[in-house]
């Protein structure tokens, strides 16, 4: 069996941040191979299984691991000190219906899982503090990435100009194909349109012409971060398609719902 295959980031010294690719666990089918995600329908062995595996690589207690169930909300959960003296049942009903966490404990890996959506990385060297978020594109109109930093603001002081930003694997803009209903939502919410969309041939024609709304969720977070005052310097794009890579990351526009999940960490060292 193989080790879990990491895609790691770059934000500075005290920190690990990665997203899981599919190769090195025990998954089979859309699943296949290294899913963590308990949500969508695996194994709950071969779940508990990779997520052994996982934590045995980032050399961290299984508890330390939070793994919230998302909803597509703006919800945005701290994990503190507290939040470990609760019991398992508590525990997982402060994790349910959230989108985002933040910490400043160290060796406490905050997650979130995607598969298409865009995950954001966000690390304040300053105060010593994390934050991961699930933006997926309801989210990123609602701007949970937003909220996700207010919250790092009041609990830990965080300065927007000193942060340092992860856009992670996700959907690319030339794949991401969307109704004149989803352009719309985005336009009534004050995004630059022509910074993030664009009109392609539509991906289920066949050559006759009609063409589609194309949204880049990149950008858009983006966007989102430099206008609450994040230097673009400080923002770093991945730049890999979930849906184009599907080989090596899950996506569920390739895959189906019924499929595994990236789980997307970050931890203070």
């Amino acid at each position: 069996m193989l080790a879990p295959e990491l895609l790691e980031y770059d934000l500075g010294k005290g920190v690990r941040a990665f997203s899981t690719c599919r190769k090195g666990g025990y998954g089979v089918g859309t699943y296949a191979t290294f899913n963590i995600n308990p949500f969508y329908g695996d194994d709950e062995q071969t779940v508990s299984r990779n997520k052994t595996m996982l934590c045995d690589t980032l050399q961290i207690k299984e508890q330390n691991l939070v793994i919230p169930h998302q909803t597509h909300g703006t919800n945005v959960r701290c994990i503190d000190a507290d939040f470990f003296l609760k019991g398992e049942q508590e525990r997982t009903y402060l994790l349910e219906n959230v989108d985002a966490l933040i910490t400043d404990l160290r060796g406490v890996c905050l997650s979130v899982s995607t598969a298409d959506c865009v995950p954001v990385f966000l690390f304040d060297e300053a105060h010593h503090a994390i934050a991961v978020v699930h933006a997926g594109w309801r989210g990123t109109v609602a701007g949970i990435s937003i909220r996700a930093l207010q919250e790092m603001n009041q609990m830990y002081s965080t300065d927007a100009s000193r942060l340092k930003v992860v856009i992670g694997p996700s959907i690319s803009l030339e794949a991401f194909e969307v109704g004149d209903e989803v352009y719309q939502t985005f336009t009534d919410a004050g995004f630059p349109m022509q910074r993030i969309a664009k009109r392609f041939p539509s991906l289920a024609s066949s050559g006759d012409g009609m063409e589609k709304w194309h949204i880049d969720l990149w950008e858009a977070n983006r966007w989102l971060l430099e206008s609450t005052g994040v230097p673009l310097e400080n923002i770093q794009v991945a730049g890999v398609c979930t849906y184009t890579q599907h080989d090596r990351f899950f996506s569920a526009r390739r895959l189906g719902i019924k499929s595994g999940r990236i789980l997307n960490g970050i931890l203070l060292l």
